[in-house]
């Protein structure tokens, strides 16, 4: 639907542009807005690719492993359900480090993966376990230490002091993950069919 939305709007300027006889600044904005872009895109490409890149030298190098394992007592709070070394508790790992350093593009298919490994978990496979609610707070409302994406698109469009964010989006963040988990746990003790 969303996209039918955007396309009748794209077509409404156009059909207004030409209307008010503006065709040439209606061509011009489509250009300018091509290469805009591009260069948007390509200069979140190489902050993606770095990161990405690191997650899975991180991830082989064994630092995820360790990642996890210190985090175990925080892990099995926030998911009891989740045996001891399953395999879920390293996707979680990775994904919530990658959410993190603000890499949510990178983030998406860890998080995928992750809520693949928590299915495989639940018996009740046509209703959300409360483990796979909670990741879905956390992945929603993660706790960005470094918002990179955001930094990025701040210093391509031009931005002076492109960091600037990064205390408010520490704060916003922190705020929104404490409330989220209190709010997970406080459904989570109504069963699981009240959490679903």
């Amino acid at each position: 639907m969303l996209n039918y939305i955007w396309f009748g709007m794209l077509v409404f300027g156009i059909i207004v542009g030409i209307l008010n006889g503006r065709v040439d600044a209606v061509t011009q904005a489509i250009v300018d807005s091509s290469k805009s872009a591009i260069e948007l895109s390509i200069g979140l490409l190489g902050i993606m690719c770095l990161w990405t890149g690191l997650m899975d030298v991180a991830e082989k190098s064994g630092i995820i492993s360790m990642i996890s394992r210190a985090a175990r007592p925080v892990l099995k709070f926030l998911f009891p359900g989740i045996p001891k070394n399953h395999p879920a508790l390293g996707t979680i790992v990775m994904n919530l480090v990658a959410n993190f350093l603000g890499l949510g593009n990178a983030a998406t298919p860890l998080g995928l993966k992750a809520m693949g490994e928590l299915q495989k978990l639940n018996r009740k496979k046509d209703t959300a376990t409360n483990e796979m609610s909670m990741f879905l707070v956390l992945n929603t409302s993660c706790i960005q230490l470094i918002p990179a994406t955001i930094i990025a698109l701040r210093s391509a469009a031009g931005s002076e002091n492109p960091t600037v964010i990064i205390g408010p989006i520490w704060f916003a963040s922190i705020c929104a993950t404490t409330a989220g988990i209190i709010a997970m746990k406080i459904f989570s003790a109504f069963g699981r069919d009240k959490v679903s």
